[in-house]
């Protein structure tokens, strides 16, 4: 099955529809920086050795959200949360959008750079609900 890939503009008018933000970076990454009211849920942790796979993260995904939530994954420039997004597709869950370009940029449909959530001036935040950190939703 395929994954829609949307703007930040158009995963903003999502959330505001009822989408919740899924951001699979790195638990210092979403610290820096986040769409406000995002989740967190890595899909790969940074360690001394650079980034290493999560291997619960479908597990925790699942624990946390039913398969008929309707959900935007964004990370840091659109490849993680493709991945990411693929993989819940694959398990059943079924209005899962990514959020191409990420939070920082990435590349467009057009193969052109594609300004991120927050270059595209959309609500940021470096505060989180407890309950929607890593360690919450854990």
């Amino acid at each position: 099955m395929t994954v829609t890939r949307v703007s930040p503009q158009d995963a903003q008018a999502l959330l505001d529809e009822g989408y919740i933000y899924l951001d699979v970076r790195s638990v210092p990454e979403f610290e820096e920086g986040h769409a406000t009211g995002a989740y967190n849920i890595p899909l790969m942790h940074r360690g001394p050795g650079g980034m290493a796979p999560n291997p619960d993260f479908l597990s925790q995904v699942q624990k946390a959200f039913p398969p008929s939530t309707k959900m935007v994954i964004g990370c840091r420039s659109g490849g993680r949360s493709l991945r990411a997004a693929q993989m819940l597709v694959s398990t059943g869950y079924e209005h899962v959008v990514d959020q191409r370009a990420g939070f920082i940029g990435g590349t467009g449909p057009d193969g052109q750079p594609e300004p991120g959530w927050k270059p595209a001036g959309l609500p940021v935040s470096t505060e989180s609900e407890p309950e929607r950190s890593f360690e919450g939703l854990k």
